[in-house]
């Protein structure tokens, strides 16, 4: 198993504390265990709705809340690229594009999100 992120160090928490397996929580957020374990080990990203969903499906108190968002963000700092099984130019756009991303207008950016949506 691969080590957890600090979003998937308080899922698992709240999961335990809950006397719940990782096929519980992954029903009540209905999607696979596989999906649920690859966010929780930084595999994937977590879908933005699932901050409301969470606090609401387990009641979460204030605190748990301000920890679930920080969590969240922390994970979001550490979204990685995979390189395997990308070509040398491959690998060179995706780095280009992550250095660049920053510097987009917002004209830019609505021709790439209709190019990637």
């Amino acid at each position: 198993m691969g080590e957890l992120t600090q979003l998937g160090r308080f899922l698992r928490k709240l999961r335990i504390d809950r006397n719940e397996l990782l096929r519980d929580m992954s029903r009540k957020l209905e999607v696979t265990m596989s999906f649920l374990s690859s966010v929780e080990n930084g595999k994937k990203s977590m879908p933005s709705e699932w901050v409301a969903r969470i606090s609401a499906l387990y009641k979460l108190s204030e605190l748990q809340e301000k920890e679930l968002d920080a969590a969240v963000a922390e994970s979001e700092k550490g979204i990685g690229v995979k390189f395997d099984g990308l070509s040398p130019e491959q690998r060179r756009m995706s780095v280009a594009f992550a250095r660049k991303i920053k510097t987009l207008n917002s004209k830019e950016q609505k021709v790439l999100q209709q190019v990637l949506f």
